[in-house]
């Protein structure tokens, strides 16, 4: 005898029991079943272990019949409970908008049409049958005929829509693709999942016409009104996604009026709608946000602030290893403050990455995964890098290493003052600390709670080096300003020196050095008389005592 209670044994010998060989059919659907049956309990409880066990006998139910519609919903919830959204988006990848292809069109367009057959002999069944769907045997109904109703339900099961069973799919993805960062075919997903569910329900609301009635719907004599009040409909998530739609848009529009005032010069006005969504109250998700802070990194470059531009291409990569637009960024940036090994390192990862791309025959990250560059702009690229890095490799081997441009890093113009040097450090200090680097990391939703530490750690080395850089380039623009000080200074204390007056200029008389008087012949009497009116009366006049003799 089969044990049901082990999922295991189930699958790996579920088919018959006994000799009953023709019937392991149905042996097989009671096992699935029950574990559907035992599922749904499981995932009543909401509580993480018991959703957890109850994915294992998903997971049992599904090797017995693959394409179970009840086993497929229930499995995709309790991935999605469990906040794995990426197994989520790689278990109904062909339902994303922007990955749909021509062969995933011709598949899904041929299981649709037999879905659509089915579903439509179905509906032609239900519309046939004497008795509605919707009421049970035992309750007695009267109907009077009418040919608009009648047109209603035949329209009603002609249009409906053959995806109204897997509908489920359209909120489920919608809230993974959120997840994930996907806030366009987030949008689109759980505005396509609402749209059907109200198509369904006012398909329902029209299959019953106003003239039908039943004993059952009113009470009779001497029965409590009380028992037979309407009950509550059953609890759905459609607050759920109405809230979550309303968030989505939110961002969306948010980062289209950045990206428009970015693209019409407007660089404050972008940084400032960009920095709305990254320093918002609400969180966002991780490849949103990884986007956001390289668009930000554009708009701050542009307007010449070169420190934040770095951090916001940091936090960036923090996010996300792989992000080409980040790395290429920041690589321009090193090279614009001829911070020549920075700008290399920076390009020679960018190459590994292509290089690991050409190999894989892949772009890096799920297949669902929005990418800013296309596979077959790699090789071309590659060239061009390699180009690159060879001229930056000749500029460093020159000594152009040691030329780095601290005023452009920090923001100031050349010649400014020690005021202004003071207030942009302390603000570069205050913002790039290496204590706040993971400050970010609070607004984020991750997708897989494990990349947290991993992004921390980045976050921080990356934001030490920046807090050094701008240290050095402190110390370096400071040490010129003291330089430019001191000798505006002194330049300053030789203008200020007072010149000599006139009329003491011509009291002053002026004595011809000890040398005219070094060989005089003092019997010439014309050149003694000379001597003493320059000399004046009071001042000794040295002689040679030999020539008195004469």
């Amino acid at each position: 005898m089969v044990d049901y209670s082990n999922p295991s044994m189930a699958v790996a010998s579920p088919s018959f029991v006994g000799g009953e060989r023709k019937h392991w059919w149905l042996t097989n659907k009671k096992i699935v079943d029950r574990y559907v049956r035992e599922a749904r309990m499981l995932i009543a409880t909401q509580e993480q272990s018991e959703i957890t066990a109850a994915m294992g006998l998903l997971e049992a139910a599904l090797a017995l019949a693959p394409r179970m519609e009840v086993a497929l919903e229930l499995k995709a919830r309790c991935l999605l409970h469990l906040r794995r959204f990426k197994e989520v988006a790689d278990m109904l990848q062909d339902y994303i908008p922007s990955l749909k292809t021509v062969a995933s069109d011709d598949s899904s367009s041929s299981a649709s049409s037999d879905n659509s057959s089915t579903q439509l002999s179905r509906e032609r069944v239900k519309l046939l049958s004497s008795s509605g769907d919707s009421m049970s045997g035992d309750e007695t109904a009267f109907k009077c005929f009418s040919v608009s109703d009648l047109k209603k339900k035949v329209m009603a099961g002609l249009c409906k829509n053959v995806e109204k069973e897997g509908q489920w799919r359209y909120s489920v993805l919608g809230q993974a693709c959120c997840h994930l960062g996907l806030m366009e075919e987030a949008m689109v997903l759980l505005q396509t999942g609402k749209r059907i569910a109200t198509a369904a329900f006012r398909r329902e609301s029209i299959s019953l016409s106003d003239d039908i009635f039943s004993y059952n719907k009113f009470p009779r004599s001497g029965e409590n009104l009380v028992s037979n009040q309407p009950q509550t409909p059953p609890k759905t998530d459609s607050e759920t996604i109405t809230h979550l739609l309303c968030h989505i848009k939110l961002l969306i529009r948010r980062k289209t009026a950045a990206i428009a005032a970015l693209d019409a010069g407007l660089y404050a006005e972008a940084v400032r709608h960009f920095s709305k969504i990254l320093d918002g109250r609400r969180g966002a998700p991780q490849g949103f946000l990884s986007e956001c802070y390289v668009h930000r990194a554009t708009a701050f470059r542009s307007a010449g602030r070169i420190a934040e531009a770095i951090a916001d291409c940091n936090r960036a990569l923090a996010l996300d290893t792989s992000c080409i637009d980040a790395l290429t960024i920041r690589a321009g940036l090193f090279e614009t403050i001829r911070c020549l090994p920075d700008s290399l390192h920076d390009l020679e990862h960018l190459k590994l990455l292509y290089n690991s791309i050409l190999r894989d025959r892949k772009l890096p990250g799920p297949i669902w995964k929005r990418q800013s560059v296309q596979y077959r702009e790699i090789p071309g690229k590659l060239c061009s890098l390699a180009t690159k890095i060879q001229q930056l490799k000749q500029r460093v081997a020159s000594g152009e290493t040691g030329n780095v441009d601290y005023y452009a890093l920090i923001g100031l113009r050349r010649g400014c003052s020690r005021s202004e040097l003071e207030r942009a450090h302390l603000l570069l200090t205050l913002k790039h600390k290496p204590d706040k680097s993971s400050s970010f990391i609070e607004r984020c939703e991750f997708a897989d709670e494990k990349d947290i530490d991993s992004v921390r750690d980045r976050a921080k080395m990356s934001s030490l080096l920046l807090y050094r850089l701008v240290q050095r380039g402190y110390t370096s623009v400071m040490s010129t300003i003291l330089d430019e000080e001191a000798a505006e200074k002194q330049r300053k204390k030789v203008q200020q020196t007072p010149p000599m007056p006139v009329a003491e200029e011509s009291k002053v008389i002026k004595t011809p050095p000890p040398s005219v008087f070094q060989g005089v012949f003092c019997r010439d009497i014309a050149v003694v008389g000379n001597l003493l009116a320059q000399a004046g009366f009071n001042r000794p006049i040295p002689v040679k005592y030999e020539a008195l003799s004469c």
